[in-house]
């Protein structure tokens, strides 16, 4: 049998050094802006995975290392489109509105959590593996319907591919051009499932191939390199010119979640190789060879977010507990005579 081709290589603008390779797409000011968001989600992800450890949060889906996958990819966007994410796409779904505060409501179990203000058009993340997809190409879909230029971008894992959800959305996103951006973040591992036994073929991007749309293979863990192919899909996906397959090869630092053990089936060297292209550290190198990064800006930027994130979280565990009936909250306009009963009932036991 063939051995299969060998994939390309990945976009790359900059290096794990922190050196450009080609021309950057953004400022210095909005490279460092970018930055600061990182460092906040990064700091977000530390409190939550220590949260749940001390059993003040439910089972925890960490994301370091996909911060410049999740962040470059909506710095693209514009406030009137739409993020669609999942459990471990938190990064992504508050750098387009989504507040730290709903985000730890929902990791509690608090439906208070579960949807986001009012002109904050990101959906409430996705738990079912898959699914989702499908709600970010119908929001495409409504979109080219009441004739706007709003964009839906998603996000997923590679382990998502291998579900028929990702191929209904694909092939509906391609057939009727939805403007749709899909943004595979590629972190090595379907819970323990290595990529390489999941799917034949040589990339996921060249999926797109199949379903008629542009697909796109870049260094998920180089910022400028996500940011410069997300710009270019929602360019094309305005302009009518149909939905976009980016594939951000990056990787899962983390264990699936805090109830996996990667160290199972994960070797201590790779993860130590994937440190070292760690995307916060490239943007960082980045901003000090070019004067914009002192140790005294990084120390105040880690303090200041951290407060950030831990008033958060004093917030939502301030807030009053939920009673016994306030579970029939928000199921009809007027409850039916058999939940009234069961609301009683509960309230009643209750006290």
């Amino acid at each position: 049998m063939p051995a299969p081709p060998a994939a390309p290589q990945p976009l790359q603008i900059l290096t794990p050094s922190g050196d450009l390779a080609a021309d950057s797409p953004l400022p210095l000011a909005r490279i460092k802006d970018l930055y600061r968001s990182m460092v906040a989600a990064r700091a977000y992800d530390k409190k939550c995975s220590a949260m749940q450890r001390q059993g003040r949060l439910a089972t925890y889906a960490q994301f370091e290392g996909q911060e410049a996958a999740q962040i470059g990819a909506v710095a693209a966007l514009e406030p009137r489109d739409w993020v669609v994410a999942t459990y471990r796409d938190a990064a992504a779904m508050w750098f387009h509105g989504y507040p730290w505060l709903n985000l730890i409501l929902g990791r509690t179990g608090d439906e208070r959590g579960g949807h986001a203000p009012a002109g904050v058009n990101v959906l409430p993340p996705s738990i079912t593996v898959g699914a989702h997809m499908i709600h970010a190409v119908g929001l495409g879909w409504a979109s080219l319907v009441r004739g706007d230029d709003a964009v839906a971008m998603t996000f997923f894992g590679d382990g998502a591919t291998s579900e028929g959800d990702f191929h209904e959305a694909m092939n509906f996103a391609g057939v009727f051009r939805t403007p749709t951006v899909f943004v595979c973040q590629n972190n090595g591992w379907a819970i323990s499932m290595p990529r390489e036994r999941q799917t034949a073929s040589a990339t996921i991007a060249q999926k797109a191939d199949a379903y008629g749309m542009a697909g796109v293979l870049v260094d998920g863990n180089d910022l400028l390199a996500v940011y410069a192919a997300a710009h270019e899909a929602v360019i094309r996906a305005r302009a009518g010119e149909g939905a976009t397959l980016i594939e951000a090869v990056t990787y899962r630092m983390g264990p699936h979640t805090t109830t996996d053990d990667a160290g199972r089936y994960r070797d201590a060297d790779h993860l130590a190789e994937w440190a070292a292209r760690d995307p916060l550290e490239r943007v960082r190198r980045h901003l000090e060879a070019n004067g914009e990064w002192t140790a005294e800006w990084q120390h105040g930027i880690e303090i200041g977010e951290a407060e950030t994130v831990e008033a958060a979280v004093e917030e939502a565990e301030a807030l009053p507990a939920f009673d016994a009936g306030d579970i029939f909250d928000g199921m009809f306009v007027d409850l039916p005579v058999a939940l009234r009963r069961q609301r009683r009932a509960a309230e009643d036991g209750a006290g």
